[in-house]
C-alpha cells in the first residue's frame, strides 16, 4: 500500500552488519534512486514464494535505477549464522545486494512486523509503497515503475495463489518442533537441518542443508492429516502451512 504520509525517512543500516554480493552500503548513498528492500528469512516458506519477484525485478529494473536489497532477518535457529545465509544465497541464486540483520537491529529500526516484508522508497529515501506478506506484486510492481517513470507489461503471475483477485483458504498455523496430525493448507513445509531424510505420508524426502522443504502439495487447500517421520541426523525445528486457492 501506498504509504498514509511521505516524511518517514529510511532507516539507516547498522554499520557493522554483513553484506552479500556487495561492499557495504549505506542508505544515504542511495539517494538519487528508488530503494526496495524486503526483510526475508530463508527458512520461511513465504520468503521463499517472494524471491522470484524480487530477482525479476532486480533484473528488470537495475538499469533504469532500482536498487533491490534483501534484508535477511532469522526467525529460526538454523538461519541465524551469517554463513548459512551466504550459503543459501548462492543455493538460490540471489544475485542483489543482501544485508544480514544478525541481531535483527535493522528489524527493530523498521518496527517491522514479519516476514516477508517489502519497503519502497523513492529517490529522496523516503517511505513511498509498502506491503505485508506475499502477493501484491502488480502493486509493488506498478510503484517500481511510477518512481522510475516508466511503463512496461507487468510480471506474470507465477503462481495460481498469486493471480491478482485469487480467493485463498485460510491455511492452519505454524507449530514447533516436528508435527503429525491434522491441517488445512495448499502445503506443508518443513523447517529442517542435518543431513539425511524425512518421511511425509510415505514420501521420502532428502535433507542436506538448512531451510524450508516444501512436503506435500495440492492444486487447492485442502483438509489433510500428515504423517511426519524425522530419521537419524536431521531436526525438524517446524511445520509450516501455506494457503492453497479455495475449494
Amino acid at each position: 500500500m501506498r504509504a498514509p504520509v511521505d516524511h518517514i525517512e529510511a532507516p539507516a543500516f547498522p554499520s557493522r552488519l554483513p553484506w552479500i554480493n556487495v561492499a557495504p552500503l549505506r542508505m544515504d548513498q542511495q539517494r538519487g534512486r528508488p530503494v526496495l528492500i524486503e526483510f526475508w528469512d530463508f527458512c520461511r516458506p513465504n520468503s521463499i514464494h517472494t524471491l522470484p519477484y524480487m530477482t525479476a525485478w532486480h533484473e528488470r529494473y537495475d538499469s533504469p535505477g532500482l536498487r533491490v536489497i534483501g534484508a535477511h532477518a532469522s526467525g529460526f535457529e538454523p538461519s541465524a549464522d551469517p554463513e548459512a545465509v551466504r550459503a543459501a544465497v548462492d543455493r538460490l541464486q540471489v544475485r542483489y545486494p543482501v544485508v544480514v540483520d544478525v541481531e535483527l537491529e535493522l528489524w527493530r529500526e523498521y518496527g517491522n512486523l514479519g516476514w516477508p516484508a517489502r519497503y519502497l522508497f523513492n529517490q529522496e529515501g523516503r517511505l513511498f509503497h509498502y506491503h505485508y506478506g506475499e502477493g501484491g506484486y502488480d502493486e509493488t510492481e506498478r510503484e517500481i515503475q511510477a518512481l522510475l517513470g516508466i511503463e512496461r507489461p507487468l510480471i506474470t503471475a507465477l503462481r495460481p495463489e498469486d493471480e491478482p483477485g485469487a480467493l485463498l483458504a485460510p491455511q492452519s498455523d505454524d507449530v514447533p518442533g516436528p508435527f503429525s496430525g491434522p491441517y488445512e493448507a495448499g502445503a506443508v513445509w518443513a523447517v529442517l537441518d542435518g543431513a539425511g531424510t524425512v518421511s511425509a505420508n510415505g514420501r521420502a524426502v532428502s535433507v542436506d542443508h538448512p531451510g524450508c522443504y516444501e512436503l506435500i502439495s495440492h492444486q487447492r487447500s485442502v483438509a489433510g492429516e500428515l504423517e511426519l517421520e524425522v530419521g537419524e541426523g536431521v531436526r525438524c525445528h517446524a511445520v509450516c502451512f501455506t494457503p492453497g486457492l479455495a475449494p
